[in-house]
Order: C-alpha cells, then structure tokens, then sequence
C-alpha cells in the first residue's frame, strides 16, 4: 500500500482454532463467576454457555493472532513498527478463521552519525549535581509544616473542610532527636539530613540524565532524514488519547465531560498533540535504527520476567501488547546505555 503501509490477508485453520478455542475457554475460567463454584472452578461447558460461542471464538481469536502475527513478520522479513490494526474477515464454529491486518513498515532513514553527535552531547563530567544546604533545610520546614498543618487540621476536627486557623512559627515542631526518630530509623539529624541529601542528589541525576538523553535525540533527529508512514502517527497519537483518558478518569471526570468544559473535540486535541506524535515517533524509530545497527537487543529471560511482572497487576492484559512494550522500552534504555559509554 502506498506510505510504507502492508496489508496481510491469512487464514488460520479451523484445526488450530479449535486449540485456540480451548485456550479461550482455560483463560476465561479464571475470570468468569458461576453461581455455586468457586471463581476458576466451574465446568468448561458452563462458563462456554455464559459467555457465549461469539465472545469464545473473539477470545480464541485474538490469541491465535497473537502467536501467529510476530511468526507472519518473521516468515516474510517484514520490518514492521507500530500497532497493528486487525479485523477479523471470517470466523464460525468449525472452519478457517480468515483475518486482514494493516501494518506500517519501517520507514526509510538516513542516520545522522549518531556515535559522534553522542559523544559531543553526553560529555564525561556532565551530571555532577551539588545540593545546597538550603535545598536540604526547605525538605525538612515543608515536613515541619505538614505535620503542624495536619495537627491543626485535627484541632479544628479533622473534617474535609479546612476551616482551621492560620498555622504560626509556634505550631512547627521543633527540630530535635525526637522529630527525627518520629520521621523515621534515622541516627541523628546528621544522618537525616545525608539521607535527604541522597535523595535530592539522585533525583536531581535522573533529570539531568533525562535531559542529556533528549537533547541527544534532539540532535540525532534533527541531522537525519526520516519518512515517517501516516499510520505510525496515528498510532502514536492513539496511545497520548488513551493515556490523557486515563489521565482525566483518575481525576474523577468523564472525558466527555472534560471536552465540553474547554470547548474543543477530541479531533481538535488530537490536531494539538501532532507535533508531539511526530517527535516521539521520529524518536523510537531513531532508537529502533541504532538497535538494528548495533545489535542490541534485551535479553528473552529479562523480557519474560517483566512482562510476568506486569501481567501480575494487570492480569487482562493483552500480552502480545505487553510484550511489545516491554521489548521496546528495554531496548531503548539499553541504546541510551550503549550512546551514554561512548563518551
């Protein structure tokens, strides 16, 4: 298809569906409740009837899709990036399940000399950060005056209202061995404060590492010519709408709601992140190229253990999706590495 975009039409057999069928069923055992069993000990032909032959045979579906798709890329040397869009053409109960899937590949770039824009950016003494005494001393009167906020708050009765008095010098604790061992298993203030210290010094590193590694990218994206497919930002685009959702949910708004309260569509959003989606697409597949030049690639077991990780908190999580995600941010973080030691 035209812009670097593929489309895959397949067929998986209605032998191997059977098997995924079984697959769907053991997966749906453990989430699906049966009156009078215990969750995960219900029949099988019970939990396929509450379910449905529909809902079974998407389950299977989707799994089946998720095996075969990584071995359709491997089969034909396709180098493809992004989400996959996948409709399902033809799917019943005993035959071939037939299926389309639209897929972007890689886009031409030209790299920049990435090992020399690198080793310019990341320079040997950059990010050593000093802490100041007074950052060590604001830490310990914001503690002072949270725990003073919190005794007042429980004076005026502890409401939701925060109709209390105004919070003096003469409600702060004082800064004594008892505040310490109150805050927690610390020695002394000496010691307090050296943790404290730590503390601010290792954030302070992270943003500056942060920092680095951006303004590298920046430089290795802006020196090299990159095509990139529409679809590629499309995809880019639909994970910041899926995260600002999530974002606006756990504040306790409906997105909708959110929309009419600034009087824009989700359409206008989406034409305000462009230029965003565009940088952080360019980025991945700069950091996806310099991984294909210099063979770096995390380990299966190191793959395996965090995915594991991550299924066991979000336990309907789509694990080629997972998989997908953990390969990439793994590989990122080790292609900074590798940029970062050439310094």
């Amino acid at each position: 298809l035209p812009e670097r975009e593929v489309e895959i039409i397949g067929s998986i057999t209605a032998e191997k569906m059977s098997l995924m069928r079984e697959k769907a069923l053991k997966k749906l055992k453990e989430s699906v409740e049966i009156q009078g069993f215990r969750k995960g000990h219900a029949p099988e032909n019970l939990i396929a009837q509450k379910v449905g032959e529909g809902s079974l045979l998407e389950e299977a579906a989707e799994i089946a899709l998720n095996e075969e798709y990584p071995n359709i890329l491997e089969e034909h040397k396709l180098d493809a990036i992004g989400r996959p869009e996948i409709t399902i053409t033809k799917i019943g109960v005993g035959s071939d399940m037939e299926f389309k899937v639209k897929t972007a590949l890689m886009p031409e770039v030209k790299l920049a000399d990435y090992k020399k824009i690198a080793k310019k950016t990341i320079s040997k003494d950059a990010g050593a950060v000093t802490v100041a005494e007074k950052e060590i001393d604001d830490v310990i009167k914001t503690i002072r005056e949270n725990i003073a906020h919190e005794k007042v708050h429980a004076e005026a009765g502890g409401g939701k209202e925060h109709n209390h008095r105004e919070i003096t010098d003469a409600d702060l604790p004082e800064v004594n061995d008892d505040f310490i061992k109150m805050l927690g298993d610390f020695k002394d203030l000496e010691d307090f404060k050296s943790k404290i210290k730590e503390n601010i010094t290792k954030e302070k590193e992270i943003k500056e590492k942060d920092k680095r590694r951006t303004a590298t990218l920046e430089k290795i994206i802006e020196e090299s010519t990159i095509d990139l497919p529409k679809i590629i930002i499309d995809g880019e685009l639909d994970k910041m709408t899926a995260q600002f959702k999530d974002d606006i949910a756990q504040s306790g708004f409906s997105f909708e709601d959110y929309l009419k309260h600034i009087k824009k569509t989700e359409a206008d959003l989406r034409a305000e992140w462009k230029d965003t989606a565009v940088k952080r697409a360019k980025s991945q597949v700069i950091l996806n190229n310099i991984a294909k030049d210099e063979n770096i690639a995390p380990k299966e077991e190191d793959i395996k253990k965090e995915m594991e990780n991550i299924l066991a908190h979000y336990k309907d999580a789509d694990r080629f999706r997972v998989r997908m995600y953990v390969e990439t941010f793994m590989t990122n973080e080790l292609v900074f590495q590798f940029l970062e030691n050439l310094s």
